[in-house]
């Protein structure tokens, strides 16, 4: 049968209702759109439900076929923006927008008049401190001994592993391989520079290469290319101390009039609540995160800009300080593992291109990696306004009645 003589839907119905045809098979007989509209015209008969919303969508299902598997159409989540955000970067400087795209009430507001006194203070600082996304493998050997006879030849041997990981990428770098021992169990933590990409398939593509060479040229057997010790989507201590993906700091010192104006409080009292909230209260948690609301940004960053969205666990790995310096507000925000990239994954969808042409890192940078410093600089600097803002609504005991305001 011919491309211009596709089945008709309910031949295709019903062989799907037959189990002649499995729903992952729709691509093999039809495009990937027609796929896609029989797949949801099969979910509504087996379910009841309408989806006359979620076949809605901009883009050709083609265009999704690498970032998802039966699709049967697309979910839409308001999108917003914030700023201007007045931002003195290594990567970024100048004022730029930042799309956020989320179901919660009052983000947006919150995190505006956070950027607000931000600009009228004369804008943020922000640096990318470190840049290593990692991926960490489980090996075994036979005991302890022979464990540290496998550390003792990686270390030997870290340029010939390097020159085996980067033979299978045009961009990414090795950096560094961190070995740790438990028993029997060898661990090797190898970090890269992923430039623009957040880098994650990369990674795991280079160090099972390298692996390979671990295997071959020492007694220790491959159990697992990621031993959780990477850590990838999970809360770590290890990604709050050495970090992973880029590690970035946004700071600002606000008049004491601009906070009192701005906030309804003080500069002390702001102090107060963040050390008591973020700080004490944290830590009795026993939490990773010494924060306000950061994930609330990084998620709706995220969502908007075509990133890994399950990386919100590790972008909510960051520590807000405050303090008074000669009667003035100084904050910063500081994340250790704020993983996201401008090309790749779900930056080439339609939407997502767009929100990344508006914050102005859309593709690679020159140099590479430039673009994506430039992205976590200006999430760091949305996500401090957006903890002025909370740590200042708690101060003024204004949480409550803002979002009744709001009607949220």
């Amino acid at each position: 049968m011919s491309q211009d003589e596709e089945p008709p839907a309910p031949a295709l119905l019903e062989r799907l209702a037959e189990g002649e045809l499995r729903l992952h098979e729709l691509e093999e007989v039809v495009d990937a759109d027609r796929a896609a509209e029989v797949r949801r015209r099969f979910i509504e008969e087996e379910t009841g439900a309408e989806l006359s919303s979620v076949a809605n969508f901009g883009f050709e299902a083609g265009a999704a076929t690498s970032n998802i598997e039966n699709m049967i159409g697309a979910t839409q989540v308001p999108l917003g923006v914030v700023g201007p955000i007045r931002l003195a970067g290594g990567a970024s400087d100048g004022r730029c927008w930042l799309p956020l795209a989320t179901t919660e009430g009052a983000l947006i507001a919150s995190v505006n008049r956070g950027l607000s006194a931000i600009r009228r203070a004369g804008g943020a600082t922000g640096r990318v401190l470190a840049n290593s996304m990692t991926r960490g493998p489980v090996f075994r050997v036979p005991d302890v001994g022979i464990a540290a006879e496998v550390v003792t030849w990686v270390q030997a041997h870290e340029d010939q592993l390097r020159q085996a990981a980067e033979a299978t990428t045009s961009h990414g770098e090795l950096e560094q391989i961190t070995p740790y021992v438990v028993g029997n169990n060898v661990f090797l933590r190898f970090g890269y520079d992923t430039k623009d990409a957040m880098g994650m398939n990369m990674a795991t593509i280079a160090t099972q290469a390298a692996c390979e060479l671990v295997e071959a040229e020492t007694d220790a057997e491959l159990v697992a290319l990621s031993g959780n010790l990477c850590t990838d989507k999970k809360p770590a201590a290890i990604n709050a101390v050495e970090g992973r993906g880029r590690t970035v700091c946004a700071d600002i010192v606000i008049p004491r009039e601009i906070v009192e104006e701005t906030f309804d409080t003080t500069p002390e009292a702001m102090v107060e609540v963040n050390t008591r909230k973020n700080l004490i209260g944290s830590a009795k948690a026993g939490a990773l995160g010494f924060n306000a609301q950061a994930a609330n940004i990084v998620a709706a960053a995220f969502l908007a800009l075509g990133q890994d969205i399950a990386q919100v666990v590790e972008g909510s790995n960051a520590i807000t300080t405050m303090e008074i310096q000669d009667g003035a507000l100084y904050a910063s925000l500081t994340f250790s593992s704020l993983e996201l990239g401008t090309v790749g994954g779900g930056t080439n969808l339609p939407s997502q291109a767009e929100a990344l042409g508006v914050v102005g890192v859309k593709g690679g940078g020159d140099p590479g990696g430039s673009n994506a410093d430039a992205l976590a600089e200006i999430v760091a600097g949305a996500a401090l306004g957006g903890e002025l803002s909370l740590v200042g609504a708690l101060s003024a005991s204004h949480l409550a009645s803002a979002h009744e305001q709001l009607g949220r």
